[in-house]
């Protein structure tokens, strides 16, 4: 498995006719409350309608109800009995919420979908953007010892299609840039997504949106499209429109290409890594990079 990959925890997550769509077609007022069905593969929601008139109290009131048994006997609360709620603090648009040392307790797929639920029905309220999660005074860790980090809805991405679609989560390690654009530097996201796009597509889509969070800078122009991606022996194959070659950000000529490359290494089973323009290799990237290259890990350009 690839360095700073954590895992790829297959959970079937579903998003059912019957179930969350239906949901979405009733036009019902209140916050919804995600909880973990039994069979401990998906979440679900329930609509609740919070009292509270300012954001303390409403987180206050949602942690109350998140311990509470929802409705729907077919699903179940998100954290277990023996995990304590510690406390929580609001910094600007961040909340932190402090759980006791029986957090870490918990098996690995329940507590991404128990972290999932948590910062979905948190992100409802206003004022809060992030959430990030303690756990005995300490940032959470991941099982290779680095931080989550603070999340948001996005990198939990819910399929609003009309097939059931199986959902998988990932903790990656997505190579933006720095403020001077001269190097790289490593952003963890956690990301729950849909099963039907393939994990160098995701990737490379996310790096083209840009970092989730503060403290990293962008490296792709914003306009580039990919129009194909397949690893064969080893060697991701990614093909991208001519928004690729737009002036985009101010970073050197590498960068670009480098935190394609690092990332798609770090993150799959690709070895190596070959960038095409609209399916042609023989063009030139800022005069200075061929796209004829099989370009592998760059170690040195990470900050």
């Amino acid at each position: 498995m690839k360095k700073g990959m954590l895992l790829f925890f297959l959970i079937g997550i579903l998003c059912l006719l019957s179930g969350c769509s239906s949901q979405h077609e009733e036009e019902e007022d209140g916050y919804q409350i995600w909880y973990i069905n039994q069979e401990e593969t998906r979440l679900m929601y329930e609509y609740h309608d919070l009292q509270a008139k300012n954001a303390e109290g409403l987180i206050e009131e949602a942690l109350e109800i998140l311990r509470e048994a929802p409705d729907d006997k077919e699903l179940k609360t998100v954290l277990k009995d023996n995990v304590r709620m510690e406390g929580y603090s609001l910094e600007h648009d961040q909340l932190y919420l402090d759980f006791s040392v029986e957090y870490m307790e918990m098996p690995k797929v329940y507590e991404v979908l128990c972290r999932a639920a948590i910062v979905r029905t948190m992100c409802q309220i206003p004022g809060i953007n992030y959430v990030g999660f303690r756990v005995a005074e300490q940032p959470l860790m991941d099982l290779d010892g680095k931080m989550v980090g603070l999340m948001n809805e996005e990198q939990f991405i819910e399929n609003a299609g009309e097939e059931i679609n199986a959902y998988k989560v990932a903790d990656l390690t997505l190579y933006y840039t720095n403020k001077t654009g001269d190097k790289l530097r490593a952003q963890r996201v956690a990301m729950e997504y849909n099963s039907n796009i393939s994990m160098e597509k995701l990737i490379v889509e996310r790096l083209i949106a840009g970092p989730p969070f503060e403290g990293v800078n962008p490296a792709i122009p914003p306009d580039t499209k990919v129009l194909g991606i397949a690893v064969r022996e080893g060697i991701c194959y990614v093909n991208l429109d001519e928004g690729f070659l737009q002036a985009g950000y101010n970073v050197t000529e590498s960068i670009p290409v480098y935190s394609i490359v690092n990332s798609l290494i770090e993150n799959t089973s690709a070895k190596k890594v070959q960038i095409s323009i609209n399916g042609e290799t023989n063009r030139i990237y800022r005069e200075s990079i061929t796209f004829d290259t099989i370009f592998e890990y760059h170690k040195e350009l990470i900050e």
